[in-house]
């Protein structure tokens, strides 16, 4: 029903996990986003998080979980949605998520598109990654929500939040 209404003419919920499904057996190493605070109900979040549970169980392909609200800003959506999730609800995401997606190596918790302040409280619930410095991002900027920050910043954040930040690359191998 969310993917009718938010992309109708994009795949339904079935393709992309039959996509994500074939990709992850074929080798590929995937990430799982929600987007949420728009027109689904609490409901339709839990059987998103229990469907990607249940391909990660089947493929064990999910590199990593990452939720986001939306951004009503310039989207075609904000017609029908005028106000995002506040960032309660995202910490109470990010701690069902940890939860349920105990098969995820990975939970992010993104400063980029909640707030630093939203993503410190995320790795408080039990996310591992904070994300990082994006060189380039469209979808967010597209709907006028920009954010910027440097590493500097990033690694002070985490160290507030009581965590020791390290770098990694996409496929979460630790740099030196």
């Amino acid at each position: 029903r969310v993917r009718r209404i938010v992309a109708p003419n994009k795949s339904d919920a079935a393709e992309w996990l039959g996509v994500m499904r074939e990709a992850h057996e074929l080798g590929f190493k995937t990430t799982a986003t929600m987007m949420y605070g728009h027109v689904e109900s609490d409901g339709e979040i839990i059987e998103h998080l229990l469907r990607l549970r249940e391909l990660q169980d089947a493929t064990q392909g999910f590199a990593s979980f990452i939720p986001w609200s939306f951004k009503p800003g310039n989207s075609p959506l904000s017609k029908q949605v005028t106000r995002g999730a506040h960032p309660a609800k995202y910490v109470r995401i990010i701690a069902t998520a940890r939860m349920m997606l105990d098969n995820f190596p990975h939970v992010q918790s993104s400063w980029f598109s909640e707030s630093m302040q939203a993503g410190q409280l995320g790795l408080l619930a039990g996310a591992d990654d904070f994300g990082g410095v994006l060189i380039e991002e469209e979808v967010l900027k597209t709907a006028g929500h920009e954010r910027r920050s440097n590493e500097d910043t990033v690694r002070t954040i985490i160290h507030r939040a009581g965590f020791t930040p390290v770098r990694r690359d996409s496929f979460y191998k630790l740099e030196a």
